[in-house]
Formats: C-alpha cells, sequence, structure tokens
C-alpha cells in the first residue's frame, strides 16, 4: 500500500466524520424545533395572526396595537424606569397579602383536617365565606380599613385564605389511614405521626392550594388597585386606558402575565423538590413495560 492509498483513507475517513457530526446537529436541531413546535406552536400562531391582523387593518389597530408596538412599549416602560416601580408595589402588596395567608391557612388547615369535632363547627361559615366574592365585600373593607395599603393587601388576603385552606384541610383528610393505622402500631407518638405521615401527605394538596392562591392573589391585586390607587400594576392598567395609551396598557397586562406564569413555575418547582418522593412512588407503582412479543406470567 502506497502513501497515496494511506492519505485517500484519512480523507474519506474525515470527511465521513464532519459529515455525521453535521447529521448530528442537524437532527438535533429538528428535534428541539419539534419540541418547541409542540408546546408553543399555537402560541407563536396567535401572536403571529395578531400582528399580521393588527398590521393590515383587520382588526383596528388604535383598539389593538400591533405586537411590536406593545413590546417595544413594555421596554420603554422597564427601560426608563416607570414601570419598575409599579411592579415593586404590585409585589409588595401581593406578597404581604399571600405571606399572611400562607401564615393563617396552613396551620389552621392542618389543625383543621385532624380534628373533625373543629373542622365540622367552624366548614358551614367557611363555605359562606367562600361563596362570597372578595370583591363584593371590597366596599365594606374600604369602610372599615379605609382607602389606603391595609384595605387592599386585606382583600387580597381574604381572597387567597380560602383556596389555600380548604386544599389544606383536603390534603389531611385524604391520607390514607392504613399509614395513620400503621404508626400507631409500631407506637409512634402523635407529633410523630403529624410529623412523618400527615404532613407529608398532604402536601401535595397544600402546593395545588398554593397555585390556586397565587393566581387569585394576582387578579385581585389588579382589581384593587384599580380603586384608589396611583401606583401599581393594575393602576398603570386603567391609567394608560383612561390616557389612552393603549400599547402601555397591553405592556402591563403582559407584565402582570408574566408575574403570575413566574409564581406558578417558582411553586411547581419546589414542590418537585420538597415531593421527590411523591415521583418516587409513582413511578414504582406504574406498570413496568415488557418488551414486544412477551406477555406477564
Amino acid at each position: 500500500m502506497t502513501l497515496q492509498h494511506i492519505d485517500r483513507q484519512i480523507t474519506v475517513r474525515r470527511s465521513g466524520g464532519e459529515t455525521g457530526l453535521g447529521t448530528d446537529f442537524l437532527n438535533l436541531g429538528s428535534k428541539a424545533a419539534v419540541r418547541f413546535l409542540k408546546r408553543y406552536g399555537v402560541l407563536a400562531g396567535f401572536l403571529a395572526l395578531w400582528q399580521v391582523a393588527s398590521s393590515v387593518g383587520w382588526v383596528n389597530a388604535a383598539v389593538l396595537p400591533p405586537i411590536d408596538m406593545i413590546v417595544v412599549a413594555l421596554w420603554k416602560g422597564l427601560a426608563g424606569g416607570s414601570l419598575l416601580g409599579d411592579i415593586a408595589i404590585s409585589l409588595q402588596r401581593a406578597g404581604i397579602a399571600f405571606a399572611a395567608a400562607v401564615a393563617v391557612a396552613i396551620p389552621l388547615g392542618l389543625f383543621m383536617g385532624q380534628v373533625r369535632p373543629v373542622e365540622t363547627a367552624l366548614d358551614p361559615i367557611l363555605q359562606v365565606f367562600r361563596q362570597t366574592s372578595a370583591l363584593a365585600l371590597y366596599p365594606v373593607f374600604i369602610l372599615l380599613l379605609g382607602l389606603g395599603e391595609t384595605s387592599k393587601i386585606f382583600v387580597i388576603f381574604w381572597a387567597t385564605l380560602f383556596p389555600l385552606l380548604l386544599n389544606t384541610i383536603s390534603g389531611v383528610k385524604e391520607v390514607d389511614p392504613k399509614l395513620l393505622e400503621m404508626a400507631r402500631v409500631y407506637g409512634a407518638s402523635r407529633l410523630t405521626v403529624f410529623r412523618r405521615v400527615v404532613l407529608p401527605g398532604a402536601v401535595p394538596s397544600i402546593f395545588v392550594g398554593l397555585r390556586l392562591s397565587a393566581t387569585t392573589a394576582l387578579l385581585l391585586l389588579i382589581a384593587s388597585e384599580m380603586i384608589g390607587a396611583n401606583k401599581g400594576i393594575g393602576f398603570q392598567v386603567m391609567n394608560a386606558q383612561y390616557n389612552f395609551q393603549i400599547p402601555l396598557m397591553f405592556a402591563a397586562i403582559v407584565i402582570l402575565a408574566g408575574l403570575g406564569l413566574i409564581a406558578n413555575q417558582a411553586l411547581v418547582t419546589l414542590q418537585r423538590r420538597l415531593c421527590r418522593w411523591s415521583n418516587l412512588s409513582t413511578e414504582q407503582s406504574a406498570p413496568h413495560r415488557l418488551p414486544p412479543g412477551r406477555t406477564r406470567s
């Protein structure tokens, strides 16, 4: 074999390796594009349709401005700092109310879920308050607490309290009775049963209540800031609408949606970290897949 034959083989191998590497990148890119379209294709199509319809005049651009104008208004508001102060105040109001609801609802729900007579006695009044809209009670809160920050925070607290409280009670009541009986048979104390069995069993339901309460807090935040407020994202939505600054109005709405998504994703991530045992038990209880053509004996 001559040196020319060896050089030709090395060149062929190199070119084949480069081709394979490029093919791998193309396959990875196509898979990523398919995953993106499956998850966000409808949203991207909706935004594209909005942009085209507003740009070509299918809809009134003064009412539904193009997406690019909303993005420009959002960038100007954030870069100029005019929206940053509103975001900070809104987060402060919603955060205080949400933290107060967590501090009250979770301990009370854990207690009521374990002490059935207390739950039976308090359930009717809880159902009455839960079915009464917080917005309907907002004028009452204003009369009692004034038109300042206290009434705004309290109406958010009131609305976020009940989803978390009821989900906590439901989580405690849904703990497997066999686990409780087994713990007592092995001589576990009440505190140990609560810490090792009741609380871990109720955590998934508690997180459902947390996510519902976070969404409710943002909804009531908008409503509370639209009445008697001079700062906040809700106020900015109303103020922009009054002044016919429609792109700025939509920019504030986008910020509210983004805050809701961030809060929900943060709670989902926290739940996955705190409830790893739940994911493991689900995977272990799932039936194992068999190769094609095989059946269980």
